[in-house]
């Protein structure tokens, strides 16, 4: 299943994904740092949420109480109680 999410809070204007079961497959950024987070988009390809959310959870970006990972983790949760 597809997934749009709007971050709150980073640079970022929408995260992109697909879910097969609990694997991201997909993982897109519009806005932000492309080249950082292409490579990160790739680098999380086939990982699990839980996976993801252990290393990123929480993570915050200079002075902002989030960061674009952590509202990636937003995101993958919010789709995962969305998809039960």
């Amino acid at each position: 299943m597809t997934y749009s999410y709007v971050p709150q809070g980073v640079c970022p204007k929408e995260i992109n994904f697909e879910l097969d079961g609990d694997k991201v497959k997909n993982l897109s950024f519009v806005g932000g740092c492309k080249g950082n987070l292409k490579a990160l988009a790739l680098m999380l390809e086939d990982k699990t949420i839980g996976e993801i959310s252990s290393l990123f959870k929480g993570q915050t970006c200079g002075k902002k109480e989030s960061s674009c990972m952590d509202q990636l983790v937003v995101a993958l949760e919010h789709a995962r109680e969305e998809s039960k």
